[in-house]
This record gives C-alpha cells, structure tokens and sequence, in this order.
C-alpha cells in the first residue's frame, strides 16, 4: 500500500527507524506512534519506500 501523502510517508519512516532500533520509540509521536504500535515492518517499508515526488503534503 503506498503512501497517500508526504506527511504519512514521513510517519511510515520514522516508525520504521524504530522497529529497527535505529532511533528510540519513545521519540515517536502520533500518527508515527500509531503505525509503530500497528503495523509490521513490511509494511512500514512499502509505505515508507513510496516515492515522495507527486504525493500531496497531507491527506485532503
């Protein structure tokens, strides 16, 4: 599932740099908590691997 917007796609890869331990979970935030608690590491990857250049900023 790719991602619908910059902001979402931003959230996907913070999360995902704390699944994996590079930064700490605690310095998630929001929708970037949300998806850590949520979602597996494969699929924080195909959202946060989507690319950025035609996604609007935020989700209308």
């Amino acid at each position: 599932m790719p991602a619908q917007s910059k902001a979402q796609q931003k959230a996907a890869g913070a999360a995902l740099s704390a699944k994996r331990g590079d930064t700490k979970v605690s310095d998630l935030q929001g929708a970037s908590k949300e998806m850590y608690d949520s979602m597996s590491e494969a699929e924080l990857e195909d959202i946060a691997s989507t690319s950025r250049e035609d996604l609007p900023e935020h989700k209308s």
